[in-house]
Formats: structure tokens, C-alpha cells, sequence
């Protein structure tokens, strides 16, 4: 199956793309927010630093211990460290890379926290903010005294957090997206269940099965095809019906008047006393009987197509045998040969689509195997009839050809071509299985028709 030409993979693969253009869209967007509040967490932390250390700085150096100058001195330096750190600067800094810088109004260094790169920090300017290509820094001035404070934080920091949280954002949807691809996959398959099960529905129905196709567990979006399919069906079993029924009718109608047609041919055999006359008589029920013959396949055979060949109660197939081997021995062909089991077969095939069956297998064998030779009708315990004649063989091409309808041997024989035909369409409708073997079993001639019923 072509991958462009399955509604499952296309379902799967358009729902599988939903979804994970869906996710990776949620965790940008997450990632996105995310960041942007980080940054305000990360500026609140610079400020509010800043806003600890300068109240200190200022303090300290009134108090002397900077004297206004830059801090050259190690142990002043020390000292306004210890105060620092005394004064809650240890909780005010949450990041070890962070480091601030106090000028005075005229851009003097008062105060740096340990070795810090003073390029980093440009001059003051105002208030606020302020970014570089290489650190966030926040900028507050004292009150009085000119005293401004400079904290700086490395933005690669920043990016090392952000990567850590977009990574920790795609590792799930790592595992996320390929088992939601493979429960996107079973949910389709699961959710065509009912398609694949109609399709197989009809797919196992056989020519004569017209009924209707259940389409109770169809979507709602198919059933309109399902109803569609039952319309075709229901015309199809409608112009089925109308041909089968003309056929029954039309032979049932010409027995009468052939068998009126019959007798006056008849008759006029019997008066006559020219022998020209009495010839064509002769041809004339000659060909009667064979449009009679033909009437009664023909009643067969819309049997076989169209009435109830299944009962409700299983019946024996052994009775059914017996009376047609009797019937055709009181008809004075003494060959056909009866074996079969000393148990009762059952089966719920009708009985009459059993003798009907049997009776156009028989003849067959009688009309066209060997004339002096025996016709064995033989049943199995598992429900195997077979018929053997003796005769010529048939070659591999004709024996499914002579399953068809008007298709006859090809012997001089005159048949109407029907017999198999019957045969073949009471053992579909009945779930038979019709098979052809020539030479027969155990000979190197002859003819072998099985029949496997159902039991």
C-alpha cells in the first residue's frame, strides 16, 4: 500500500505534525515568557543589591573609615568588607559573578567589591539600567553626597540559565513527541477498526449474498457510504430477484403447453401412417423434451440462486441419497452404486438443494461417462459427496469451464449446460466447496466430482 494513498498514515502524519508543531510552538512560547520574567527577576536582584550595599558604603565612609578616598588602604578595605558582609550583604547578592563599584561626584572609585575590572562599568549617567555587550548593570545615586553605586552582572550568567531552562523545556518533548506519534498512530488504527471491518464484511460476502451491510459501528461522517452501498445492493437483489423469478415463471408457465405439445406429437405418431410424418413427430417430442428438460434446469437453477437452502434443523443427508438412488433405479438405470456410513450425516442444508445437487450430479455422470460401466455415488462421515464415473479423461482447462453456465462437454452427448452450474450455485450459497479430478482416484480414466457439505 502506497504511504500517499492510506487515510491512516495521513491522519497519523497530519495530527502527529499538529502536535508537534503544537509543542515545540507551547514550549517557545513557555520558553519565551519564561526568559522575560527571568530577566525581571534578575534585574530586581541588581537593584535591589544595589540598594543594600549604597546605605553601607555611605555609612562606613562617614564614618572615616574610607575618608572619602579610594580604597588603597588593605585593611580599610577589609574592615568595610566585614561590615558588609555583617550587614546582610551575603544575602542581598545571589550570584558569586556579581560585582558593584561606589564613585563619588566626581567619578572617583570609593569602594569595589575585590578585584573587579573597573572598565566594565561606564561613567554614571542616571538611574536605571543599563546593558553593555557583556554585563547588565544597574545604576542609583545617593541621596546627598554624590555617592553612586554601580552593580554589574555577566550576561553569560544569564545565558547559561536561560540554555539550561530551554534545554530542560526540549529534553521532555524529546520522548514526549515520539510516544505522541505512536499513540497518534494507534488511535487511527484503533478509530478505522469499524471501516476495516465493514470493508471485510463485504469483501467476505459472496455473489448471491445481497442483504444489507450493518453499519451500526461506522463514524457518523461514513455511514452515508454504507447507506449508498445498501441502495446499490438492494437494486442489485431487486433486478437479481426480477430476472430469477421470470426465469422460474417462464418455465413453469411452458411445462403445461409442452407437455400438451408433447402428447400431440404423441398422437400423431400413433395415427399417422406416413413414415415422413411420423419422423418429424418423432423429432418433434424428441425437441419438446428437451425444451422440458430445459424448463426444469432452468427452475433449478432460480432455485439454487434465489430460495431458502438452509433449515433450521439439521436433517440427514443419508435418507436424501437413498431415495434418489431409488428413484433412478426405478427408472431403469441400475449403475448408479450407493455407499456411505451406517451413522446417520447431518447437515442443515435443505434436503431438496441436496437431491437437487445430487440428481444433476448423477445425470451428468450417466449422460457422459462410460454407458457400461458404473456411476459411484459415495458419502463420507465428514460430509464428502463424491460421484466417479468412468470414461474419457478431462484435460485441466475444461474442468473449471464446465462449472459455468451453457458450458457443456465436448462429447456428442446433448446436454443443455446447466447441471454444474447448479451444482456450482447450491454449493456457494450453502458454503460447499465443488472440486474436479480426472482421471479418478485409483484409475487412469473417468471422472471424479466432489462436493464437500457443510455439516
Amino acid at each position: 500500500m502506497k504511504f500517499g494513498n492510506s487515510l491512516q498514515a495521513r491522519l497519523a502524519l497530519v495530527v502527529g505534525l499538529s502536535v508537534t508543531i503544537l509543542w515545540l510552538l507551547a514550549a517557545a512560547v513557555t520558553a519565551h515568557l519564561v526568559g522575560e520574567e527571568m530577566e525581571e527577576v534578575f534585574d530586581d536582584g541588581l537593584k535591589a543589591t544595589a540598594q543594600r550595599i549604597l546605605p553601607i558604603a555611605r555609612h562606613d565612609l562617614r564614618e572615616g573609615i574610607r575618608r572619602h578616598r579610594p580604597p588603597k588602604d588593605d585593611d580599610d578595605e577589609e574592615e568595610l568588607e566585614n561590615n558588609l558582609r555583617r550587614s546582610g550583604d551575603r544575602e542581598a547578592r545571589y550570584g558569586e559573578d556579581v560585582t558593584f563599584l561606589v564613585r563619588n561626584a566626581q567619578g572617583d572609585v570609593l569602594l569595589t567589591s575585590g578585584d573587579v575590572d573597573q572598565s566594565i562599568f561606564p561613567p554614571y549617567q542616571k538611574d536605571g539600567f543599563l546593558r553593555t555587550q557583556t554585563h547588565q548593570l544597574y545604576y542609583e545615586a545617593a541621596g546627598s553626597g554624590g555617592l553612586t553605586i554601580a552593580v554589574a552582572e555577566p550576561l553569560e550568567q544569564r545565558k547559561e540559565i536561560a540554555s539550561k531552562m530551554l534545554l530542560g523545556l526540549l529534553l521532555p518533548l524529546i520522548i514526549v513527541i515520539p510516544v505522541s506519534f505512536l499513540a497518534i498512530i494507534l488511535g487511527v488504527r484503533l478509530s478505522l477498526n469499524p471501516i476495516r471491518a465493514f470493508r471485510q464484511d463485504l469483501a467476505a460476502r459472496s455473489a448471491q449474498d445481497l442483504s444489507p451491510l450493518a453499519d451500526d459501528r461506522l463514524p457518523r461522517e461514513l455511514r452515508p457510504i454504507s447507506q449508498a452501498v445498501n441502495q446499490l445492493l438492494d437494486r442489485l437483489r431487486a433486478a437479481f430477484n426480477a430476472e430469477r423469478a421470470f426465469a422460474a415463471n417462464a418455465a413453469h408457465e411452458l411445462r403445461t403447453p409442452v407437455a400438451g405439445a408433447i402428447a400431440q406429437a404423441q398422437r400423431i405418431q400413433t395415427e399417422t401412417q406416413e413414415k415422413q410424418s411420423a419422423q418429424r413427430a418423432i423429432e418433434i417430442e424428441a425437441t419438446l423434451k428437451r425444451l422440458m428438460r430445459m424448463s426444469e434446469k432452468l427452475m433449478q437453477l432460480a432455485r439454487a440462486e434465489g430460495g431458502r437452502l438452509r433449515t433450521d434443523e439439521a436433517s440427514d443427508i443419508c435418507v436424501v441419497l437413498r431415495m434418489i438412488a431409488g428413484d433412478f433405479e426405478r427408472a431403469g438405470e441400475g449403475r448408479v452404486r450407493l455407499q456411505m456410513p451406517e451413522h446417520p450425516v447431518y447437515t442443515t442444508i435443505d434436503p431438496d438443494a441436496v437431491g437437487i445437487l445430487c440428481r444433476n450430479l448423477i445425470e451428468n455422470a450417466l449422460k457422459y461417462g462410460a454407458q457400461d460401466k458404473p456411476v459411484d455415488m459415495v458419502l463420507t462421515s465428514e460430509g464428502t459427496l463424491r460421484i466417479s464415473n468412468a470414461g474419457p479423461q478431462l484435460a485441466p482447462q475444461e474442468m473449471q469451464r464446465l462449472l459455468k453456465r451453457f458450458e457443456r462437454g465436448t462429447g456428442k452427448v446433448a446436454g443443455n449446460g446447466l447441471g454444474l452450474a447448479i451444482v456450482k450455485a447450491i454449493s456457494d450459497r450453502v458454503g460447499a466447496e465443488v472440486t474436479i479430478a480426472s482421471p479418478r482416484h485409483g484409475h487412469e480414466d473417468g471422472v471424479d466430482v466432489s462436493v464437500h457439505l457443510p455439516l
